[in-house]
């Protein structure tokens, strides 16, 4: 049985994420905010590699082609995040992820759900514009009508 193609570049998405940030971390960078937001190259480049694909197919429907990189957007986000919430409770939970919030633009003390809920919409919202932005560059290949 194949993968549909969403889940499988959502996994390619998660991959990217999550080697890169244990990368970071081994190389003693995680604690520099803004390599954190370089994460955004990883779902640009799993959202490309679905729409390159669907026109590939032959698949040129602006509705169609939208929908299914926002799934594969949305898939690595919802793997990274969850993989993110293994990796915290692996690393000591709440105390992991106040050393997090430290470094990220949090207040107070949040948890590791709160922490992962906040991640989460985070990287949908990143997701609707990664897509937004990938349906605009490839706007002349998809038919609008």
């Amino acid at each position: 049985m194949k993968l549909p193609k969403e889940i499988t570049n959502g996994f390619l998405i998660f991959l990217g994420i999550g080697i890169y940030f244990l990368l970071m971390n081994v190389l003693g960078l995680a604690h520099l905010f803004y390599l954190r937001t370089l994460n955004v190259f990883f779902i640009f480049y799993g959202v490309n590699k679905t729409m390159k694909m669907n026109l590939h197919e032959g698949e040129t429907n602006f509705v169609s082609n939208a929908v299914s990189a926002m799934a594969t957007s949305v898939v690595g986000v919802a793997l990274s995040v969850f993989g993110l919430l293994v990796y915290s409770y692996a690393r000591g939970g709440d105390a992991y992820v106040k050393t997090l919030s430290e470094t990220f633009m949090f207040g107070g003390n949040p948890s590791v759900p709160t922490y992962c809920i906040c991640l989460l919409f985070e990287g949908i919202a990143s997701s609707v514009i990664v897509t937004l932005m990938m349906m605009l560059y490839w706007n002349n290949k998809y038919i609008a009508d």
